[in-house]
């Protein structure tokens, strides 16, 4: 096996397949300061399970605690502060107990009997979906991208309609979701992070035409929810309105998190199965599979490689000293292939015992509040799927399955397929994931 130092995270070929890299760190230096990003990678499970469990000596709050932004997320953030609202920390960039105070104020939005209750829209979401695909075969046979035509609208319209933004919007959201995220991922030059920046100010100023119009007239969604809940102030204990600049904090988190992740994961998914000639087969003959396949894929290929942590007082941790100040890198697709909680972690395996161990949501107190909509998603469109395509191929055998650039983000550019249209009728068996 190679030495961490032989590969960069930053290189074409590292980037599109980390896992090695991952591996060689995982082995023989848990906790690797990786030069390319600046900061104390931390690749072992039990070791992530202590950061997530310990935010007083690995923060959150990593700007206001000396953490380096990055010159494309400096030129975006600089731009949005002038000509838009300036960044505040609400939910991912602070501690308990401020991280707390916001956190109760979403916390209802996704909770699992919500997502219960959601399970019939999202499944006609789902067949919506489909059901535009299958119109563009002809004599049953048929082919897509998937990841444009499906993976990518699905999560878009679910949060798009649970914020309280017209579905017909869901490329604007998609496009702004990107702008937000991209500057973060170190393959952004100068002037797409100036673009970035244009582009979430652009989607500020949206926002905040919903949010002036739900002060008026409230409705059924999250926008109004926010607009209209106090919160305890953080600093002064005092109840009070969120104001315009946590608003927009907000909604960019929710936004993000709400299509990004579950696009990646879903799309993945499917070229997981792809990858392995009869898995679909298996799957559609024992659909009590799904569950752990969800569980499976999302521990394998992670949409999240990593995020950030900055260090309060110097600390030891995996055998490295880690002075107070420091960056980490919080491993969580490294943690999910740890063979000493996962077994053969580098194979993908249908029917691994215990798969929903892994870390792809995070856990403790900055737990993805979306996860349970996550999973609902992936378990409606696999369902559905699996019922109403077959014959799902690859377009081009050969197919390289690239994946957008990011340094912490893992999502397939495209995924071409072809199909046979099983059912062109609506399927909606009402299956919870829970």
């Amino acid at each position: 096996m190679q030495s961490p130092d032989d590969y960069n995270l930053l290189d074409d070929k590292t980037r599109e397949c980390p896992f090695q890299y991952l591996q060689a760190i995982r082995e023989q230096q848990p906790v690797y300061f990786m030069e390319e990003l600046g900061a104390y990678y931390v690749s072992r499970y039990e070791d992530v399970r202590f950061i997530k469990k310990h935010p007083e000596i690995f923060s959150n709050n990593i700007f206001e605690l000396g953490a380096q932004r990055g010159q494309a997320r400096n030129i975006a953030e600089e731009y949005r502060a002038e000509h838009g609202w300036a960044r505040v920390s609400t939910l991912q960039r602070t501690d308990p107990p401020v991280h707390t105070s916001y956190r109760k104020l979403i916390n209802h939005a996704f909770t699992v009997a919500r997502v219960r209750k959601m399970t019939p829209y999202i499944e006609a979401v789902v067949n919506d979906l489909i059901d535009k695909i299958c119109g563009t075969a002809k004599d049953g046979r048929g082919s897509c991208d998937f990841v444009w035509d499906f993976a990518i609208p699905l999560p878009c319209i679910v949060i798009a309609e649970q914020l309280g933004v017209p579905r017909e919007r869901i490329w604007d959201l998609k496009r702004w979701s990107d702008a937000m995220l991209a500057p973060g991922g170190g393959f952004v030059d100068e002037a797409a992070a100036l673009e970035c920046g244009r582009q979430v100010v652009a989607a500020q100023q949206f926002f905040a035409q919903v949010i002036a119009a739900r002060r008026q007239q409230p409705e059924d969604d999250i926008i109004t929810d926010l607009v209209h809940t106090h919160i305890e102030d953080p600093q002064t204990g005092e109840s009070r309105l969120l104001t315009m600049e946590e608003l927009q904090d907000l909604l960019d988190q929710l936004l993000t998190g709400g299509n990004e992740t579950t696009t990646n994961a879903i799309g993945s998914g499917l070229m997981l199965l792809l990858q392995r000639p009869g898995s679909i087969t298996r799957m559609r003959e024992d659909p009590s599979l799904i569950r752990n396949f969800i569980e499976e894929s999302l521990r394998y290929e992670t949409p999240v490689l990593h995020l950030w942590r900055v260090t309060t007082r110097d600390v030891e941790l995996g055998g490295m000293q880690i002075p107070k100040g420091s960056a980490i890198a919080v491993g969580y697709a490294s943690a999910n292939r740890d063979c000493s909680v996962f077994p053969d972690g580098e194979a993908f395996d249908l029917a691994r015992r215990k798969p929903g161990a892994h870390l792809a949501f995070g856990s403790g107190p900055h737990h993805c509040p979306g996860a349970a909509l996550a999973r609902q998603e992936m378990f409606s469109t696999f369902t559905i799927l699996l019922n109403r395509l077959h014959n799902i191929q690859l377009r081009d055998p050969d197919e390289s399955f690239l994946h957008v650039p990011s340094s912490f983000l893992r999502g397939l550019e495209h995924l071409h397929i072809t199909f046979e249209v099983a059912n062109a009728e609506r399927f909606s068996p009402e299956a919870s994931a829970y």
